[in-house]
């Protein structure tokens, strides 16, 4: 049987080696471990809200292209790697939630042409909070954001990555997780 998981403390946080902090924190930020390696180099944190402010300002500190970069380490919503079993545990369980792995045959076709004109358009693919929304959001979403200016669609891209990182911390710092014993 599993243990129960611990609530995190912020002491805990700080005290954490790299190693550590990198496996709890690696995924914040979607295959984006290096900003969270940046981030812990900046401990110790008097708060929760500062490793977020960290990780927003460090994203807020890319150039154009790093920030495009963040975007493109996101999956296709519906795309190939659920399809595959590749995503994450977080991008699963947050597709899964927005009821993206339910979809029937009309609404994944839907999903794979939007997906294709908006990566064709922008470069990068569709990231919304899916959390934060269900499939029917999601394609509407994806259906009006297709239309943007590629300025705004990368000013809006990272605030949604923002919200996802916000979510994952919060489900990492108030749901627990298991604090890593001593390396």
């Amino acid at each position: 049987m599993d243990s129960p998981c611990q609530k995190m403390d912020l002491e805990a946080v700080n005290s954490m080696n790299y190693e550590q902090f990198l496996d709890i924190f690696g995924n914040i930020i979607e295959k984006c471990p290096v900003i969270t390696a940046a981030v812990w180099s900046r401990r110790p944190f008097l708060s929760f809200c500062e490793v977020e402010d960290r990780v927003s300002e460090f994203i807020e500190s890319l150039p154009t292209s790093g920030k495009e970069g963040i975007l493109r380490c996101h999956p296709d919503l519906a795309g190939r790697e659920q399809a595959s079993g590749m995503l994450t545990k977080e991008s699963q369980e947050e597709q899964n939630q927005a009821g993206l792995t339910s979809l029937t045959s009309k609404e994944r076709e839907r999903m794979m042409l939007l997906n294709t004109e908006y990566k064709q358009k922008f470069g990068f693919p569709f990231v919304i909070c899916a959390k934060m929304s269900n499939k029917d959001q999601i394609i509407k979403e994806l259906t009006s954001r297709v239309q943007n200016h590629p300025s705004v669609e990368l000013l809006k891209g990272i605030e949604e990555v923002k919200k996802i990182c916000h979510l994952r911390m919060q489900d990492i710092l108030c749901k627990g997780s298991p604090l890593p014993t001593k390396l």
